[in-house]
């Protein structure tokens, strides 16, 4: 199998997982990050779970899954439920435009969730397509090695001057061009060693905008 590789726009959108254990909560983690209207169906829940729960940061049906649980869902998440509960998950679902992922069983799954590293505005997945998820695990682990809150703010300057660039330089091959020198520039390691003011000189010399403070 193939996997299409997308992201997701969940702002506000209904998000169910089943379970409560702590995959459950790395899972609701994920989907707190991205905005999503959380739900988690379980009998028990982790202590950081709980906590969401009463601080009104997730819904929590205190119980079993139950048919009819899942009518308003946009995406589903199922971890370390009996094949019962999978199976009646995926009947309920099928037909309805419902995103199911049940973890450890790709054939109960729409979509495979990659292994994810943030910085900021900067997103990474890593998928092995559902065959070593371990794998995905380590290199995220290097990548996140790697990558610094740098390159964080390197996309929150770039974002300021996006606008202003593209007035100065209308034409999309030339400022093309130019981002091509400015990440090939010093401006990360500049950035990384906390020497802000010069990195954003940096963007000015090469781009020919300065990125304004933000609001």
């Amino acid at each position: 199998m193939s996997h299409y590789p997308v992201y997701l726009d969940l702002r506000n959108r209904p998000c169910f997982v089943l379970g409560g254990c702590g995959m459950a909560e790395e899972k609701v983690r994920g989907l707190l990050e991205s905005k999503a209207r959380v739900t988690v169906i379980s009998q028990d829940l982790t202590d950081e779970l709980t906590r969401m729960a009463a601080e009104g940061r997730i819904d929590w049906i205190s119980r079993r899954f139950r048919r009819g649980d899942l009518r308003n869902a946009y995406l589903v998440i199922v971890v370390g439920q009996p094949p019962a509960v999978t199976d009646a998950v995926w009947e309920e679902t099928r037909g309805r435009n419902v995103l199911v992922n049940t973890l450890d069983d790709v054939p109960h799954c729409d979509f495979i969730a990659p292994s994810i590293v943030r910085r900021g505005d900067l997103t990474v997945a890593i998928s092995t397509g559902g065959k070593a998820p371990v794998m995905a695990v380590r290199l995220r682990q290097r990548l996140e090695r790697e990558l610094g809150e740098e390159h964080a703010k390197f996309l929150e300057l770039a974002g300021r001057v996006r606008k202003p660039l593209a007035q100065l330089w209308p034409d999309f091959a030339t400022r093309k061009e130019l981002w091509y020198r400015l990440i090939d520039s010093d401006v990360i390691h500049l950035l990384r060693r906390g020497d802000e003011a010069t990195a954003i000189n940096r963007f000015e010399e090469i781009l020919g905008v300065r990125p304004e403070a933000s609001a």
